[in-house]
């Protein structure tokens, strides 16, 4: 049903915008700037991992997105998500936006539905100007998008409400501080809250000159599901329960950027304190509430990374570090190497090509390789 109406909105909103564009009479109405866009990720991926070699052509993305203003001071958005990477809670197509934003003030705007978690200067960018094959592996474990707490691919949306602005301006008139907090079920995209325990997440940052911006972000909350699970006690005796679990999160974020004069160099550091479930809840095991005691309760990442112009707005050489341990050990890391160049023909479309060296000290065999080809379209 959500997907019909998702589709209907679309196709209404490129009727209407047909329309007036061959009225020549000038319309008041209720709704302005609507506009309809989107972009498609191509993929060729091969990776040499022992016993999982593999090579395959790929759709990573595909995405519709229709937005517009209502009495010009709400600014409103419904994306959809055609395919890519699904399962079975996030089966294509599926809505991955849905929120307005009252706009008015400059220094208090207020967003209400399912949009992006305000955690980490990576997790709001758009998939193709983030410039890798990947956004990095403690912002996908630590951001909501493959979460190391079980919940189901989310690409680091949650439903909830949130407060942000910009103030204190330089004498140029350029904004030195941003602020954003919001309140969110906790659950990720298109789930009800559970344990009637809510997130807050939020972050602040400082842009002292023109490009640089450093911020921080702390992250309190829980996720949880209602089922099944079984204990032992001390005598070894086992005893099985049912109800809701919820497991408690807590994260913080230190962020540093800076994007200006085609340059962008940007590190991040995670940490994570809390269990997971041993199951995803896309797996089909949505009543699976056994922890994965296995995994610990603790997990940090960080990672470097720049996009260098050789030709200024066509050609960039781009390099990453990016490392993840699972369990905030060095015996648990993963450590990727990464090395590529992207091409822009134009502003709407682009060629990126990158190698990486992986080093995960979880496998028996430490090292593999990855190459990753992409040809990614706006329209």
């Amino acid at each position: 049903m959500m997907k019909h109406l998702v589709l209907g909105c679309l196709a209404a909103a490129m009727f209407a915008s047909t329309a007036n564009a061959q009225d020549k009479k000038p319309t008041l109405s209720l709704f302005s700037d609507v506009k309809f866009n989107g972009y498609v990720m191509t993929q060729f991926q091969a990776s040499d991992q022992d016993d999982k070699e593999s090579n395959s052509f790929n759709l990573r993305m595909v995405r519709l997105n229709l937005e517009g203003k209502v009495a010009k001071d709400f600014y409103w958005r419904v994306q959809l998500q055609a395919n890519g990477n699904t399962s079975d809670l996030g089966s294509s197509p599926r809505l991955v936006d849905a929120f307005a934003e009252w706009q008015k003030y400059e220094v208090f705007k207020v967003k209400a539905g399912q949009f992006k978690r305000p955690f980490t200067f990576e997790n709001p960018m758009h998939p193709i100007t983030q410039g890798f094959m990947s956004y990095s592996q403690n912002v996908s474990k630590l951001s909501g998008f493959s979460d190391r707490s079980g919940e189901h691919a989310s690409n680091g949306r949650d439903i909830g409400v949130q407060i942000q602005g910009d103030f204190l301006k330089s004498p140029k008139g350029r904004n030195l501080i941003h602020y954003q907090i919001g309140v969110y079920n906790g659950q990720g995209t298109g789930q009800k809250d559970v344990d009637q325990r809510k997130d807050i997440i939020g972050g602040v940052w400082v842009m002292p000159i023109k490009g640089l911006r450093i911020g921080a972000f702390g992250w309190t909350g829980s996720y949880a599901r209602k089922g099944t699970w079984t204990t032992t006690d001390s005598q070894g005796n086992e005893e099985t329960h049912s109800g809701v679990r919820s497991l408690g999160k807590n994260r913080y974020a230190f962020s540093a950027e800076y994007a200006a004069n085609d340059w962008t160099v940007r590190s991040e550091y995670i940490h994570s304190q809390g269990y997971g479930f041993k199951t995803s809840l896309s797996s089909g095991k949505e009543t699976d509430c056994t922890v994965n005691t296995a995994a610990g309760d603790k997990a940090d990442g960080f990672y470097a990374l720049t996009l260098a112009p050789i030709l200024k707005g066509k050609l960039y050489a781009k390099a990453r570090y990016d490392l993840y341990r699972p369990r905030a050990e060095w015996g648990t890391s993963k450590t990727m190497y990464e090395i590529g160049a992207n091409y822009w023909f134009g502003k709407n479309v682009m060629i990126g090509a990158e190698y990486a060296r992986v080093n995960d000290r979880s496998l028996k065999k430490h090292d593999y390789n990855m190459f990753d080809l992409e040809l990614d379209v706006k329209f």
